[in-house]
């Protein structure tokens, strides 16, 4: 069987898995990608988990901050298996997002669904705008002052 060879791509190859990290990639993309908004009373965050189970998932908040763990491990391949490409990352995640103090955090909701965290955190009642009504009182004298 006749192989071509290609020096600068074993170089390359092997570059890569001296200098990168265990995800085998240059460098980390932000490994939870998230949005963010306020759907009425409420205020949201989705982070995509793509391949990661709701049992490898922590969710921890410590005065206003709030910080999502979570862990991939890697595909566990056969005794005959040869693993050909990894590009999907693997080890442990973290995010951690500061949250306003009009939140209320002792009343968040996490749901997980099709990779995606979904995290729901209600708006405090002392931060929702209110209305104040002006009642009409005595009217006094008022005395005014001679130069």
């Amino acid at each position: 069987m006749l192989m071509r060879t290609d020096p600068f791509r074993e170089i390359d190859r092997l570059t890569q898995q001296l200098l990168a990290g265990p995800a085998g990639t240059w460098t980390k993309p932000t490994q939870m990608p998230m949005d963010a908004y306020r759907d009425g009373d409420d205020y949201v965050i989705c982070l995509d988990l793509p391949g990661i189970t709701p049992e490898a998932i922590d969710i921890d908040v410590e005065r206003n901050m709030l910080t999502v763990k979570a862990e991939r491990r890697p595909v566990l391949v056969g005794e005959n298996t040869q693993m050909e490409l990894s590009e999907r990352p693997v080890g442990v995640f973290s995010r951690q997002v500061m949250l306003a103090d009009t939140l209320d955090t002792e009343r968040i909701d996490a749901t997980f669904d099709a990779g995606v965290l979904t995290l729901r955190i209600p708006i405090a009642e002392r931060a929702k705008p209110r209305r104040i009504s002006i009642t009409p009182g005595a009217r006094s004298d008022t005395k005014q002052l001679s130069v």
